[in-house]
């Protein structure tokens, strides 16, 4: 029994040792705080300092890449929900590294309002590569704004346009989530829309031709101005743009005038105040 236990510490001792030394694993999120329908984006970073090939593609036997994500509270081990690949083939030679894009909501139902705990696997050669545990909350977001979509060649089809803030690397932020009812019950991938400062009301309008319009203020003197195209079965980002405010833009100009030194300010001497 004591050789079975030694075995297995020094397995596991070995185990770590390969993992420091030879092949790293890495996992950053965008935030620490995405709202609920957000694809929970991270950037996967792989190191290759063994001595072998890595490989992970559809058709290799021996490598394999993927994330684990337990919800914190119990540590339970979610089900994946998709047979899609975490991140895109890739193959490391001897000392070379790579950084690669991969969606968590993708491939778990993360529809709950929680804690949870991601961590990237790579099985090399029956060896589990770990990377550190990232800590992740989801979170409803705090209502601002609603808007509702019926679709005149859909009458049983009904879309509802929500507009969320919330806290993002320390900006607030302005979210869009979208959730179909009646013949479909199909809940869009909730958008980050940039950072708002909270002065006036951002509006949603949602047009006869299909464009979502979405306005919000940017800082003190510029809008933006988001634009989706909304149909029964796609909900689609077509444009971003900055627009001036128009109670500011006078002043603004002036300011440019100045700074361009094309119109001179007037100087009164010190004894006149008019």
């Amino acid at each position: 029994m004591k050789i079975k236990i030694l075995f297995a510490a020094l397995f596991a001792a070995l185990s770590v040792m390969a993992q420091e030394s030879e092949i790293k694993v890495d996992l950053r999120l965008d935030s620490t705080d995405f709202l609920i329908g957000e694809r929970i984006r991270g950037v996967v970073d792989i190191a290759n300092y063994s001595s072998d090939k890595i490989d992970v593609s559809k058709t290799s036997k021996t490598d394999r890449f993927f994330i684990e994500v337990y919800r914190a509270s119990d540590m339970y081990l979610m089900d994946s929900i998709s047979k899609r690949v975490f991140v895109a083939d890739f193959s490391l030679e001897s000392g070379e590294g790579q950084k690669l894009e991969t969606f968590l909501a993708d491939h778990y139902a993360l529809k709950h309002e929680s804690k949870y705990l991601a961590r990237p696997v790579l099985v090399h050669r029956g060896i589990r590569y770990e990377g550190m545990f990232r800590a992740f909350d989801l979170v409803k977001g705090i209502k601002v704004a609603q808007a509702t979509q019926l679709f005149a060649n859909r009458p049983n089809l009904r879309r509802d346009l929500t507009l969320y803030h919330w806290m993002r690397c320390g900006q607030e932020h302005l979210f869009l989530g979208a959730q179909d009812s009646g013949d479909s019950d199909r809940a869009w991938a909730t958008r980050d829309l940039g950072p708002i400062l909270r002065i006036d009301k951002p509006t949603i309008s949602v047009l006869k031709t299909g464009e979502v319009i979405i306005l919000h203020r940017l800082n003190a003197d510029q809008f933006v101005r988001s634009e989706f195209w909304s149909i029964p079965d796609q909900l689609m980002f077509r444009t971003r743009t900055a627009v001036q405010d128009p109670e500011t833009a006078g002043t603004q100009r002036v300011r440019e005038l100045y700074k361009e030194k094309s119109v001179a300010p007037k100087k009164n001497p010190w004894y006149k105040f008019w």
